[in-house]
């Protein structure tokens, strides 16, 4: 022994030499077949024909980007890897980022192959950015998975961040145990109602749930970060608040505290703005403004009420409605104005 510090390696690595890394992802694509690689189970051969959410065997990406409108702890100062995947298995009616994620007909971007996946993930790593950060992976984890492989058998030693709306199948999480670094999921409801109206999907809360707690069941309430403060391994709950209470803020936070642990990383964010089909003239009222002062500081009191508050982040509430505006017609560059979070 020299006593030599070694180099931070993420889990992914350890699994890819000692091939398990490859198992995990044959199971991954084995569900493909019957799918039931998120909660719908639509059960469709995507093979053969798409799957309810509008995509194939193979990875379809809308943008790749080094992003520095996410939380600190994640965009750093070189800026996030940014994977945008195409299409979605929700449908939420305020989806901001509904060009890419909820129509697939329109979009311009063309399925790619695991190879071309491979070497996005290389070049973000050369770019210099952080981490990469797979956004919407949740329909497209078998697909990602396999990229994964062959970027870290050609040298990717980036953390991976899990960017979900977090209604995931339990049994995939458990085959990105090791591989994931970086869970960073959001809880939309609380309210199986509120799913039903806003996302399309009457179990949201208890499907989100279920996957959360797997996630923290694997990574926990500690952070492990670089020395430059990026996050390598982790934790951290994004929570919208959206008008009305549609969220349920205060039901996600005493859940978030009383069965994971109040030291879980929690972002409460004020950008909801109505878009898409809540931006319609009266097809969705709970939906058609921006959250008021009021229903953020009840947010804010819930936070404070419930978690500890170390490793919360809390965006401004002035300028959160302008903060995310994207346009992914750039496909290079769909964050021109992104400022800190």
């Amino acid at each position: 022994m020299t006593g030599a510090v070694r180099s931070w390696r993420p889990g992914y690595v350890r699994l890819a030499r000692s091939g398990e890394l490859e198992r995990r992802v044959e199971a991954l694509q084995a569900m493909l077949r019957d799918c039931t690689v998120c909660p719908r189970e639509c059960h469709v051969d995507r093979f053969e024909r798409l799957g309810t959410c509008a995509t194939g065997p193979d990875p379809v990406v809308a943008s790749s980007t080094a992003h520095f409108g996410e939380e600190p702890v994640i965009s750093g100062r070189m800026g996030s890897g940014t994977i945008f995947l195409a299409n979605c298995n929700l449908r939420c009616v305020f989806c901001q980022n509904h060009d890419i994620s909820q129509r697939p007909r329109d979009f311009i971007g063309e399925a790619i192959t695991a190879e071309e996946l491979a070497a996005i993930h290389l070049a973000l790593a050369d770019r210099g950015c952080h981490n990469i950060n797979w956004v919407s992976p949740t329909h497209q984890a078998p697909q990602l998975a396999r990229a994964l492989l062959l970027a870290a058998q050609r040298g990717l030693r980036l953390p991976i961040v899990y960017n979900t709306n977090a209604y995931d199948s339990v049994e995939v999480l458990h085959l990105l145990d090791g591989v994931v670094d970086v869970w960073m999921p959001d809880l939309k409801y609380a309210d199986p109602e509120a799913g039903r109206l806003a996302s399309r999907v009457a179990d949201y809360p208890a499907r989100a749930r279920a996957a959360i707690a797997e996630m923290f069941r694997q990574v926990g309430d500690r952070w492990e970060t670089a020395p430059d403060g990026t996050l390598r391994r982790g934790l951290l709950i994004r929570i919208l608040v959206l008008p009305n209470d549609l969220a349920g803020v205060e039901d996600s936070l005493r859940w978030i505290a009383s069965e994971l642990s109040p030291r879980v990383a929690v972002s409460l964010m004020a950008q909801y703005y109505p878009t898409h089909l809540a931006a319609l003239p009266g097809r969705y009222p709970l939906l058609s403004r921006p959250i008021s002062a009021g229903e953020w500081d009840r947010a804010l009191a819930a936070l404070e009420r419930f978690l500890d508050g170390e490793r919360c982040y809390i965006q401004d509430f002035r300028e959160a409605p302008a903060y995310y505006r994207p346009d992914f017609s750039d496909r290079d560059e769909p964050f021109p104005d992104a400022g800190d979070f």
